[in-house]
């Protein structure tokens, strides 16, 4: 009966949305308010029906209904509770209720947090959020039923969630991925009333800033913590694999972080309209992309949920009804809304739409290297993969001109610099970035035995002290202007902290490229080897039971001369149900340096094959990733005046 008041839930906020989209045609015919008034308690309901459904399917988890075709595929009686929780969104149909979920709360936000713009305004986003629930409605009640039940026999025991998701990992980073996906409908909402409109008022774009700030954040959150989840989870050391999956989220990502610049400049100078519409309209066209490469199955990816062919057609025609649409209403419209072109000289303004610039074509890079594989594929030219050199070649050079033009935007003035005036603010930080950059990377050279002469460690060093002596140019100029208002403002400080969070990412990214060490040897219980300074002693090996599985646990001494640094203990688990096996690094870190131990595959009775890493700085990319969240969440709070 639980499964059944689930799926009664989620038809009846089918109709939910239904309503929510008439109610602007319906006040159009009539010019009744009271059809404009309908929009937020339909909104709140329908919340609530997709919530009901939500915590139904919970339910049927834990209490192991295994009649519930979802259920039986994706947990058993062993997993434990915490897993079962979290397997509600484990895999396709599950995740797709808890992407309706948060759908449902952003649209609610809106409804009840829209009272600085026009009733009208905000039933039009209201009706372009409801299009969108609605498709995905059709698509999770008619090809993937969370609640389809097993018929006429239900089986005694289910299956088992992937091994590779049970983990904390799971139980965090979908929701935050998918507040950051999801949320990007409302720029994008806000972009569709606007071209209905005809016009971009001040104070909308006002309103829709902390919205694209806040989305942004919970977006860069869910890619740090996947990033950090794969480092520590798969094995193989690394933090980013350009998985095509992965550049799903990375490219909406990129598209926002140029969507929050030019909505600034937008907002400040009545600038660039068109460009941040059509922003707007993109960031959300490259989430829906997204949604389409996970569940269709045209790619190949350990992210992917599904790969049913009827499926993917569904998802390729509403991807084409909404990116299509949308951009039909964008060149029929877009032309019409007015923008001030006031911009002078060397600006922040035009320093900010060549970052603009820049995001783009890094988007673009990772664009042709996901899709260009499917494609060849598609017109029979043959099975290729594209990976990192291409994206090393293209992308990195592509980030380090970013950072460039980021710290010349730090220094800039709105509407009245120049050239000659912003590169005398930047000569004193580029000759002492250069300067110490060159020592820094020879100092290291020479005091350590561990480590040579690095260009991209050089590279690094540049860039990054480039991004905060820029960030204190800037600081200084304001106080010198007794500007002290515009640093209190969190704008600024969100700003501020984001930027200096990027600054600490690159520095991780740079140096745990640069100076990273790995082996790939073979080890028996007693055995020992030396890799950058540190001697690894492989002193046991245990079986040991978990609450689902079965593991051979390697316990692994660590040595700095005589002295005992610490232990590590990787694992290679093999699970009751499926009998799939999982690998457990084992990982002893500091905030400079991770030692990384994973178990391979037995060569024979003594010996396995083991990776030692031993990677520096490598902390430093995920804690650069959470103040850059961070800094958008400050930027969100910021009091606007309409």
């Amino acid at each position: 009966m639980i499964a059944e008041i689930g799926q009664i839930s989620l038809i009846l906020a089918l109709c939910t949305c239904v309503l929510m989209l008439i109610t602007p045609i319906l006040y159009t015919q009539f010019q009744n308010g009271i059809w404009l008034r309908l929009s937020r308690p339909l909104a709140i309901n329908h919340l609530l029906l997709i919530l009901t459904s939500f915590i139904c399917l919970t339910v049927c988890f834990l209490i192991d209904d295994f009649s519930v075709r979802y259920v039986a595929q994706n947990s058993n009686t062993l997993l434990p509770l915490v897993y079962k929780v979290s397997a509600v969104w484990g895999a396709h149909e599950g995740s797709l209720l808890l992407w309706m979920l948060v759908l449902g709360g952003w649209t609610a936000g809106v409804a009840f947090l829209g009272s600085k713009i026009s009733a009208k305004f905000r039933s039009h986003m209201l009706s372009v959020l409801a299009i969108i629930s609605l498709g995905f409605l059709l698509f999770l009640i008619f090809t993937s039923n969370p609640f389809e039940r097993i018929l006429p026999i239900a089986p005694e025991e289910g299956g088992d969630l992937n091994p590779l998701l049970q983990d904390f990992g799971l139980i965090i980073h979908p929701p935050l991925l998918y507040m950051g996906y999801v949320g990007l409908a409302v720029p994008f909402a806000f972009a569709i009333a606007v071209l209905i409109s005809g016009t971009m008022e001040k104070e909308y774009i006002a309103w829709c800033r902390p919205w694209i700030n806040i989305a942004w954040a919970f977006l860069t959150a869910g890619i740090t913590l996947g990033s950090w989840w794969a480092y520590y989870e798969l094995g193989w050391g690394g933090w980013w694999f350009w998985d095509p999956v992965e550049n799903a989220s990375l490219m909406p990502w990129l598209i926002a972080t140029a969507l929050m610049h030019s909505s600034s400049v937008t907002e400040k100078k009545g600038t660039i309209v068109t460009w941040t519409i059509l922003l707007s309209i993109a960031a959300f066209s490259l989430s829906l992309l997204g949604t389409f490469l996970v569940r269709s199955g045209v790619l190949t990816s350990v992210h992917a949920f599904a790969t049913d062919p009827e499926r993917g057609v569904f998802l390729l025609v509403m991807l084409a009804l909404f990116v299509g649409g949308s951009l039909f209403l964008f060149a029929f419209k877009g032309h019409k809304l007015a923008s001030n072109q006031n911009a002078n000289g060397w600006t922040r303004e035009l320093l900010l739409v060549i970052n603009n610039m820049l995001l783009v074509s890094m988007t673009i890079i990772v664009l042709i290297g996901t899709l260009y594989p499917l494609v060849s594929d598609i017109l029979n030219l043959g099975k290729i993969s594209v990976g990192p050199p291409y994206f090393d070649f293209f992308f990195v050079p592509t980030t380090v001109a970013l950072a460039i033009f980021m710290g010349m935007s730090a220094s800039s003035r709105w509407s009245t610099s120049n050239l000659s005036e912003s590169m005398k603010r930047v000569i004193l930080p580029l000759v002492i970035c250069l300067i110490s950059s060159i020592f820094v990377v020879f100092a290291i050279e020479a005091f350590s035995r561990n480590y040579s002469f690095s260009w991209s460690a050089l590279i690094t060093f540049i860039a990054v002290l480039w991004i905060f002596l820029t960030l204190i140019e800037d600081i200084h100029l304001k106080l010198r202007m007794k500007m002290v208002g515009v640093i209190k403002n969190k704008s600024f400080l969100g700003m501020t902290v984001a930027h200096c969070g990027l600054a600490i990412l690159i520095l991780g990214v740079g140096l745990s490229s640069a100076y990273s060490t790995q082996e790939d040897l073979r080890m028996k219980p007693g055995s020992s080897t030396y890799i950058s300074g540190y001697r690894f002693n492989f002193r046991e090996l245990n079986e040991i039971e978990g609450p689902n599985y079965s593991a051979s646990q390697g316990v692994f001494d660590i040595y700095v001369g005589d002295n005992l640094r610490g232990s590590v203990a990787p694992e290679k688990r093999r699970y009751f149900s499926g009998r799939d096996v999982m690998t457990e690094a084992g990982i002893r870190t500091n905030l400079l340096k991770d030692i990384y131990i994973s178990l391979g595959e037995p060569i024979n009775n003594n010996e396995w094959s083991v990776r030692l890493y031993v990677k520096p700085m490598v902390r430093f990319i995920w804690i650069g990733g959470f103040l850059i969240a961070v800094g958008g969440i400050i930027a969100s709070f910021n009091r606007r005046k309409s």
